[in-house]
């Protein structure tokens, strides 16, 4: 199956073709520096690694920008209320967004541009709209772009301007759904601005949330590029009000592929502090999580489901990461790299074409474990061909580099007093003593080890 994606531009599946043959621009709109990054926030920037990781697995040349949203509204108000500079503020949660990325084993992008780096962008930008006719300025000093000038306005969100009763305009970044209003380009100088402010022809002032996005999205990829990724909650009027200025401006298209992910359910609710279901990357650690454990969470349900994550489902998570890890240590201890030649089995096949599928993650996790049950059925009764064997190593390979599961260098130290109750069942299953062999089992289970065995003898490992 060809590589297809949903477009939330045309509400359908399309095959992706990329504007330049084997390579891909791809932007995800970043965090907005003013507090920490919350699991709902990382349900979507886990969505865009993952879509990242999987064109890269079919050989595309990625280029990857994700933003910094360090001036706005919110990072604003949150450095007047600490009564520090902005810079310090945006510094810190920065910091601690990589920390967090890094943790859960997601690529980097290959920039990170900051918004207060791409001012003198957008004031160009701007100008070329007010030259144009799309926007027009106010006594304050303030810019809006006047979205009845843009006839295509609505179309991501299926809008209908002519059956709105549209708003004069709207200074706030955020705003009410169902009012489609013109939007701030340029925020005039307040009191409440402090120090943040720049110089423009039209006066002093900051830039508006949208215009930040369009201004480092084109400077780092041009005028029009491939994907555009973000959450459902990003569509209107953000990514709307994208489209609108920077087609605009460039007279271009903008983007190809508009693809979304949806909300995240926390203990089957929206989250909430005061529902005690609010989770930092922290706050999860604490609680024991591994990253494996977290992405197998976010990304085991399909990126346009609505999914749940849940504290309760850690134990769920652990045991499913501990057995792709064990299946790879099994193969790994019988030599399996040895074999491998870059050869996949069939079942990879199925695996692609489901993957190619608008990302099916439900469906391309269900072939790989039923590939991996009858792999394991196939080492217990030592019926595995070198072929396989290193098919096989491959296949796991491949489906670790695109998702990230399986825990690295684990190896277990086992205790001198496990190795003795070890050697002491073998010698019990050697006589057919089956009595003493199950009791040493319930002993070592009680020390929190598992045994299993097959038929190259007893295999050991810890319980998740």
């Amino acid at each position: 199956m060809a590589l297809q994606f949903y477009n939330t531009l045309k509400r359908k599946k399309e095959i992706f073709r990329p504007i330049v043959d084997g390579e891909v621009g791809l932007y995800t709109c970043g965090p907005t520096v003013y507090d920490y990054a919350h699991i709902g926030n990382f349900r979507t920037f886990l969505f865009e690694d993952l879509l990242k990781r999987w064109l890269l697995h079919l050989g595309y040349d990625v280029t990857h920008v994700m933003n910094i949203t360090d001036v706005d509204d919110k990072t604003i108000k949150k450095a007047k209320l600490e009564g520090i500079e902005l810079s310090l503020i945006t510094e810190k949660y920065i910091g601690f967004f990589m920390d967090d990325l890094g943790w859960l084993k997601m690529i980097p992008a290959d920039t990170f541009p900051k918004a207060t780096d791409a001012v003198p962008k957008m004031i160009r930008m701007i100008e070329i709209l007010l030259n144009k006719g799309f926007a027009y300025r106010e006594k304050d000093g303030s810019v809006y772009f006047n979205i009845r000038s843009f006839p295509d306005y609505g179309r991501l969100t299926k809008i209908n301007l002519s059956e709105q009763q549209s708003g004069e305009r709207v200074e706030d970044d955020e705003y009410n759904k169902e009012e489609p209003q013109d939007f701030a380009l340029w925020k005039g100088w307040k009191e409440e601005d402090g120090d943040v402010v720049w110089d423009a022809p039209w006066g002093r002032g900051r830039p508006g949330w949208h215009i930040e996005c369009s201004a480092m999205s084109i400077g780092a990829l041009g005028d029009h590029f491939d994907i555009h990724c973000g959450g459902v909650d990003n569509m209107f009027p953000h990514h709307e009000n994208e489209i609108a200025q920077s087609q605009c401006a460039t007279d271009k298209p903008f983007v190809n592929f508009w693809l979304h992910s949806e909300f995240l359910l926390v203990d089957g609710g929206k989250m909430s502090k005061s529902l005690g279901n609010f989770y930092r990357i922290t706050d999860l650690k604490d609680l024991g999580f591994s990253p494996e454990c977290i992405r197998y969470q976010l990304l085991a349900g399909h990126y346009r489901s609505k999914i749940t994550f849940s504290i309760d489902k850690k134990h769920e998570g652990d045991k499913i990461v501990q057995k792709i890890t064990d299946f790879k240590l099994r193969l790994d201890k019988r030599n399996a790299v040895q074999f491998a030649d870059k050869s996949l089995p069939e079942e990879y096949n199925v695996f692609r074409d489901r993957m190619n599928d608008d990302l099916n993650t439900p469906k391309s996790f269900a072939v790989f474990f039923d590939w991996m049950k009858s792999i394991n059925t196939k080492i217990d009764n030592n019926e595995l061909t070198e072929k396989e064997l290193g098919q096989s190593w491959e296949f796991v390979n491949t489906f670790d580099e695109i998702f990230g599961l399986i825990i690295s260098n684990q190896t277990y130290e086992i205790p001198s007093e496990i190795t003795d109750l070890l050697n002491l069942r073998k010698k019990a299953r050697e006589v057919k003593d089956w009595n003493k062999a199950d009791s040493i089992r319930k002993i070592l289970i009680s020390k929190g080890w598992i045994i299993e065995d097959t038929s190259s003898g007893q295999e050991i490992k810890k319980q998740s």
